[in-house]
């Protein structure tokens, strides 16, 4: 591993310290870290808990990252760094970008917010560095797995069109219990404002917009009965990449049965004039528990027509659990969203591209085979 790499990551939460620890073990190059938050104490702690947790080569150095402006250390690791990997709330997301746009530097996030990666894409629009967007597990992975199953149904089958493109993921907890049947493994806010805003699908070959939770019905996968239903962000630019190649395109997240039903009654109690999304934000952390023991559920599937009329169907699924990387143990959740996010960074890093690249542009081949992706996803 001759080569090494200066790599910023900000938010030293749960997937910045995860991303940072993949990085170090699992890479086939050498990083020098630098980690932000914009609490400073916080920040200090994840460099030590990634330096405790490898004992390979290269530097951690935490930094203060206020939550406006800037601040020396930041300006210094933005200085040094050649990558930006953003671990904040997606709302930040604009921010981040501008400044790694700022600084000639390559970007890669985690969000799944519609309206923020649309902004991005004006700020990096004629950008010298790459800016991989929405490159986690629901939107990223996940897209990347759909768009690889239709490519190979199209050499397969002799066409270059299918019926229908499913993509489903689950994060979920080992057990469920009444009345919400659930358990928080990552931003409650998140769940929110994807239960909340509306998804983009493809619907008759055109790319279209429909409410969230509006599309439920029951799935069996592997044996074991979900529920899923539509929730925004997951789809990524899918839609508008295959529009008129693929009649029906959806992401839809997976629960356990009663869960769904639980989250339209709180819906149903929004008060006129409230947000819905902090209103039921507010209703579900005062209801359901942070919860360690994590499952991430992953399922994608594409249907269509062979050149003979014959119909055929392909599918992949993965049931991930918690892993061990270095001398830590990751949660499932955290170790397939930063996979994506380190593949990402490492693609950026070599092959050196130029302004905004989407998931529909990803080599599903290049990216199945990294080692990030080939250990965490194929262990």
């Amino acid at each position: 591993m001759s080569e090494k790499h200066q790599v910023v990551i900000a938010g030293a939460g749960g997937m910045g310290s995860a991303v940072g620890l993949l990085l170090r073990e699992l890479g086939d190059f050498e990083v020098d870290l630098f980690i932000g938050d914009a609490d400073a104490e916080k920040a200090r702690t994840a460099a030590a808990w990634i330096r405790e947790g490898s004992l390979l080569r290269g530097e951690v150095h935490p930094f203060h990252l206020p939550a406006a402006g800037t601040s020396p250390e930041f300006d210094e690791a933005l200085s040094r760094g050649e990558i930006l990997l953003d671990c904040l709330p997606g709302k930040e997301a604009p921010r981040m970008a501008g400044l790694a746009r700022r600084h000639d530097l390559h970007y890669a996030n985690l969000t799944e917010h519609v309206e923020e990666t649309e902004e991005i894409q004006r700020i990096a629009a004629g950008a010298s560095r790459g800016f991989l967007l929405q490159t986690g597990l629901a939107p990223g992975y996940v897209n990347v797995l759909g768009h690889g199953l239709y490519q190979r149904f199209c050499r397969e089958h002799g066409t270059d069109r299918a019926d229908r493109i499913e993509m489903r993921v689950g994060a979920l907890t080992t057990t469920a219990r009444p009345p919400h049947y659930y358990g928080f493994t990552w931003s409650p806010s998140g769940v929110a404002t994807e239960y909340v805003k509306p998804a983009n699908v493809l619907r008759d070959h055109r790319p279209t917009t429909v409410p969230s939770l509006s599309e439920r019905c029951r799935v069996v996968i592997d044996g074991i009965a979900y529920e899923e239903d539509l929730t925004s962000g997951g789809a990524a630019d899918l839609p508008a990449a295959l529009a008129g190649k693929v009649r029906h395109l959806d992401y839809k997240t997976l629960r356990y049965p009663g869960h769904y039903a639980w989250i339209e009654q709180l819906l149903a109690t929004v008060p006129d004039g409230q947000d819905p999304i902090a209103h039921l934000q507010e209703r579900m952390e005062a209801a359901i528990p942070f919860m360690e023991d994590d499952l991430v559920v992953i399922y994608a599937a594409v249907e269509g027509r062979s050149a003979g009329g014959s119909l055929h169907r392909l599918e992949k699924s993965h049931l991930i659990r918690p892993s061990r990387v270095g001398a830590r143990t990751l949660k499932a959740i955290q170790s397939t969203t930063t996979a994506g996010l380190a593949e990402s960074a490492r693609f950026l890093l070599t092959a050196e591209p130029q302004g905004v690249c989407l998931q529909s542009q990803i080599d599903p081949a290049h990216f199945m085979a990294g080692p990030f992706v080939a250990e965490i996803y194929h262990r």
